[in-house]
């Protein structure tokens, strides 16, 4: 599929068929992953990949909240057969910049004018979802609620110093309703983009 292509066709699928996901897939998703940019090189992330029935269901137990789980939403998403979490990890960045040829060893977090160990994480998590596309797969990138982040970390052993940015579901797309949101459709370019200067004000 041409590039131009895997980036239009790329939507969030929230409904899967259970079918099962050649686990070769699995590993190209994971490969493109970790192309990803960060900043230094730190590559502080890491990806629980869950792809058992067993591991997915304790997944959608230790995330969803008491008595949710329910909905359409919910049953389309627990369909898909694999999960994939993305976790960021800023001490990696911190050690990374304390060493000799960055030279930051005060760790001072106020250097960073954003948390590059997120965005970094979010972009292998946006490459995983172009090679979804790329494969022929649905996927969709959704946020784990904070009040369940202790029983996540608890059912799967996941380290205090490593922070799941969110989850990815990865399956075979059943037919699904349009998103309400997308009804807001897509903003045009001139919205967005602003050349040379914030507005429409000239400059001297």
């Amino acid at each position: 599929m041409e590039f131009a292509e895997v980036v239009r066709r790329r939507r969030m699928i929230r409904n899967y068929t259970d079918e099962p996901v050649d686990p070769a897939v699995i590993d190209r998703l994971l490969t493109h992953a970790i192309h990803a940019p960060s900043a230094g090189f730190s590559q502080g992330w890491s990806f629980l990949r869950l792809d058992t029935p067993s591991d997915v269901r304790r997944f959608w137990e230790a995330s969803t909240p008491p008595g949710e789980g329910t909905d359409a939403w919910s049953e389309g998403m627990r369909r898909a057969p694999v999960i994939i979490v993305p976790l960021s990890c800023k001490r990696a960045y911190l050690d990374r910049y304390a060493a000799a040829d960055k030279g930051w060893t005060d760790r001072d977090e106020s250097r960073w004018p954003v948390p590059y160990w997120d965005i970094d994480t979010g972009m292998a998590a946006l490459l995983m979802l172009l090679t979804a596309v790329d494969e022929g797969l649905g996927a969709c990138f959704f946020g784990i609620p904070p009040e369940r982040i202790p029983a996540f970390r608890t059912t799967f052993g996941v380290p205090a110093d490593y922070t799941p940015i969110g989850a990815i579901t990865i399956g075979h797309r059943a037919p699904d309703r349009r998103s309400p949101s997308l009804k807001r459709g897509r903003r045009a370019l001139d919205d967005v983009v602003h050349r040379g200067h914030w507005g429409n004000a000239s400059t001297s």
